[in-house]
C-alpha cells in the first residue's frame, strides 16, 4: 500500500467518493462535530447530498464534545438513561467538584429534577430553564456552576441520558427517548469497529488520538477486532474490511469545519495535510477552518457566508484547479461573490 492508496481508502471510508444516507455517514463515522451545527451539516451535505438532521441527536459524546448522531446509537454513547438524580455521578459533577463550583448532592438532583420537568413540560430554551431554576431558589453562587458556559447541570443531564440539544443553533433542549445502555466495554468495541471500517488505514497513535485514550485500550480493541494491517514508511496501520467505493481521488473537495477526514487521525499525521499548512486549519484556539482539498491536499481554507466564498490558498494553484474548485463549489452554493485571498 501506498500514501496514494491510503489516502483514497480514507476517501471512500468516509463516504466522500460515493454518496451515502446522512444517518449511514453520521453513524459510521461515529457522530459529525457539531459545535458549530452549520460544519456539522456541510459534512453530512459533501457526503450525502443532503445536509437533513432528521433522526439524528444532538449531544456530547467522544472526546467530551459536540456531535450529531443517529437517535438509534444512543446506546453507545452513554451509560445511563432517564433519572435526573444520576447527574451526581456524571464525569462533570466531578469536574466541578474539582473546581469548587458543584452544589452539594441533593441541591444539584433538586435543579436537575426540576429541569427535567420543565423540559418534559415543553420549556426548551436555556435561558427560560435559568428563569426557572432562579425562581426554584437558585443563588447567583449556585448559578456559576449550574449553568457554567461549558456544560454544567445541561451537560450532567446529558450524560445521564436524559436530555440532548435540538438540532439549532440556538441553545434548547428535549427529553431523550427511551433506551437501553449497552454495556460499556461492548460499546467501546462497537465504536473502534467503526473507527477502524470508517477511518482506516489508521495508526495506533490516530485512534488513541481519535477516541482521546491511552494506546494500551486501543492495543487490547485490536487484539479483539483482528484487523488487516500495512507498513508505510515504518508507520503501521490497520483497517477492518469494508465495500471499497469506485473512482479516483477527486480534483476538489471542500471539507467542512471539523471535518472527520481532518480530525479523523493525528493532525502530525495527517496524509492530506502538508505540515507547512497545519496551522492554516488547526488554529491555536481549536478552531478547525474548513479546507480546500486539491488532489487529496490541503491547499487552502474557505468561507462561505450569504452567496460570498472567500478562497484563502495556502500555495499558488493552477487556473484548471481554480475551476476544480468554483465547479465544487457552484454545486453546493448558488454563488453571488468569489473572493480569492
Amino acid at each position: 500500500m501506498t500514501v496514494h492508496d491510503l489516502k483514497r481508502a480514507r476517501l471512500a471510508r468516509q463516504y466522500l467518493l460515493e454518496k451515502c444516507d446522512p444517518l449511514q455517514a453520521a453513524s459510521g463515522l461515529c457522530g459529525v462535530q457539531a459545535q458549530y451545527l452549520s460544519a456539522a451539516k456541510h459534512a453530512l451535505l459533501i457526503r450525502s447530498g443532503s445536509s437533513c438532521t432528521d433522526g439524528l441527536i444532538k449531544s456530547w459524546t467522544l472526546r467530551g464534545t459536540m456531535h450529531l448522531f443517529p437517535e438509534a446509537d444512543l446506546p453507545l454513547y452513554f451509560r445511563r438513561c432517564g433519572d435526573p438524580d444520576e447527574v451526581i455521578r456524571t464525569d462533570w459533577y466531578r469536574f466541578a467538584l474539582r473546581r469548587g463550583i458543584a452544589q452539594d448532592a441533593a441541591r444539584e438532583q433538586h435543579f436537575a429534577r426540576l429541569i427535567t420537568s420543565a423540559v418534559a413540560q415543553g420549556v426548551q430554551s436555556r435561558e427560560e430553564l435559568r428563569r426557572l431554576c432562579r425562581d426554584g431558589g437558585m443563588t447567583e453562587k449556585e448559578e456559576t456552576g449550574l449553568f457554567h458556559s461549558w456544560g454544567g447541570i445541561i451537560a450532567e443531564l446529558a450524560q445521564c441520558g436524559v436530555l440532548c440539544f435540538l438540532v439549532q443553533e440556538e441553545k434548547a433542549y428535549r427529553l431523550l427517548p427511551d433506551f437501553t445502555p449497552m454495556e460499556e466495554k461492548a460499546a467501546e468495541l462497537e465504536l473502534a469497529r467503526r473507527y477502524f471500517t470508517h477511518y482506516g488505514p489508521a495508526s495506533l497513535q490516530d485512534a488513541a488520538y481519535f477516541f482521546h485514550v491511552p494506546q494500551t485500550k486501543v492495543k487490547q480493541w485490536l487484539k479483539e477486532l483482528c484487523p488487516e494491517s500495512t507498513a508505510i514508511d515504518g508507520q503501521v496501520y490497520y483497517w477492518l474490511s469494508a465495500p471499497d467505493a469506485a473512482g479516483p481521488v477527486p480534483a476538489c473537495l471542500l471539507l467542512a469545519g471539523f471535518d472527520p477526514l481532518m480530525l479523523g487521525c493525528r493532525k502530525e499525521n495527517n496524509p492530506f495535510l502538508p505540515q507547512e499548512h497545519l496551522r492554516g486549519i488547526f488554529t491555536l484556539q481549536g478552531i478547525v477552518h474548513p479546507a480546500v482539498l486539491l488532489d487529496g491536499r490541503v491547499a487552502g481554507r474557505w468561507k462561505h457566508r450569504d452567496g460570498k466564498l472567500t478562497l484563502t490558498m495556502f500555495e499558488p494553484v493552477s487556473h484548471q484547479q481554480r475551476s476544480s474548485i468554483l465547479d465544487r463549489a457552484e454545486s453546493l452554493w448558488t454563488l453571488k461573490k468569489v473572493e480569492w485571498c
